[in-house]
C-alpha cells in the first residue's frame, strides 16, 4: 500500500493512491507536465497509472485530466452530473461514468462512492477497499453529514480536510462573502471541524491520517498538526502517522507501516513544519 498526496490546497490537488498492484490518481488539479514531475520523485510515470477518478469539478481538482488522460491512454471515472461542468475537458477515450453512492471496480479494488457537502453540482469522497485494508479520502467538505462519516470508520488511512483556522479566516485578507463561502455549509472544513470528525471516526487500526486541502492564507501547518495530536493523544491506542499535504511539492508516501526515505514521525513532524 503507498499512499502520498501530490499537491493538496487551494490552487491544485491529487492523490496517488495504491493498492493491490493498482495506481489510482485522485483528481489532477495541477498540469499533466507538473503531475509527471512529481510522480517522477515517487520513481513513476504517468504510465504506471491504472486510472483518474474526479471528485468534482473545481479547476483546483481537474485541469489536468484531460491531457494526462489523453497522453497515457487512461480511464476516467467521473460521476455523470460533474462531467456536464467540464465542457472544455476535451475527448477522452475512455470515460467511465458513476453515480454518487455507486461502487466501482478497478482490478482488485472496490471503490465506493459517497456524497459529500460543497458548492460543486455533485461532489463525492471515496472509500478505496483492498486487501490491505481501507484507505477513505474526504476533501472539500463543508460539513461532515452522517453519511461522511459511517463511510469513513474503520480506515487504515484516511486523508481528510483541514482546510482553515477559524480565527486566522476571519482576520484574514479575504472579502466577507468568500469568508462566508468557505465558513458554509457548502465550503471547506475548519480545523476544529475536522478534528471533531476525526474523533468520529478514529480507531486502533488507523495507522496514517494525510491532512488536505489546507488554505495557503488562512492556517499553518504547525498549528493544525499540533491540534491534530492533541486530539490523537486523548484518544485511546490510536497514534498514527500524521502527514500534512502541501501545495508545492509531494508530501511523504506511506507505504504500509513505513513512511518513504524511513522517516520518522518526529521527522515527518519537522518536514510538515516546513510548508
Amino acid at each position: 500500500m503507498r499512499v502520498c498526496l501530490l499537491a493538496s490546497g487551494s490552487r491544485g490537488n491529487a492523490a496517488l493512491i495504491e493498492a493491490d498492484g493498482c495506481r489510482l490518481l485522485i483528481d489532477a488539479g495541477l498540469s499533466a507536465r507538473e503531475i509527471d514531475r512529481r510522480l517522477a520523485t515517487l520513481e513513476l510515470e504517468g504510465s504506471d497509472l491504472n486510472a483518474i477518478i474526479v471528485s468534482h469539478e473545481h479547476h483546483d481538482h481537474t485541469c489536468g485530466i484531460g491531457p494526462l488522460a489523453r497522453r497515457y491512454q487512461l480511464p476516467v471515472y467521473i460521476d455523470t452530473q460533474t462531467v456536464k461542468q467540464l465542457p472544455k475537458l476535451g475527448k477522452i477515450a475512455d470515460l467511465r461514468y458513476f453515480k454518487a453512492g455507486e461502487k466501482l471496480s478497478l482490478q482488485n479494488l472496490t471503490i465506493e462512492t459517497f456524497s459529500t457537502a460543497h458548492d460543486a453540482v455533485n461532489p463525492v469522497g471515496f472509500v478505496i477497499d483492498s486487501s490491505e485494508g481501507r484507505i477513505g479520502y474526504a476533501t472539500d467538505l463543508g460539513l461532515a453529514t452522517r453519511l461522511v462519516v459511517e463511510q469513513l470508520r474503520n480506515c487504515r488511512v484516511l486523508v481528510l480536510e483541514a482546510n482553515h483556522d477559524e480565527q486566522m479566516l476571519l482576520d484574514g485578507p479575504y472579502p466577507w462573502h468568500l469568508k462566508q463561502r468557505i465558513r458554509g455549509r457548502l465550503g471547506h472544513l475548519s480545523n476544529t471541524d475536522s478534528v471533531k470528525l476525526l474523533n468520529e471516526i478514529a480507531w486502533d487500526g488507523l495507522e496514517a491520517l494525510f491532512l488536505a486541502h489546507l488554505s495557503g492564507d488562512n492556517n499553518c501547518p504547525k498549528l493544525v498538526e499540533d491540534l491534530i495530536h492533541t486530539a490523537l493523544n486523548q484518544i485511546d491506542g490510536c497514534q498514527p502517522l500524521v502527514v500534512v499535504g502541501c501545495q508545492s511539492i509531494a508530501s511523504a508516501c506511506y507505504f504500509g507501516e513505513e513512511l518513504a526515505v524511513g522517516l520518522s514521525k518526529a521527522e515527518v513532524s519537522s518536514v510538515n513544519s516546513t510548508f
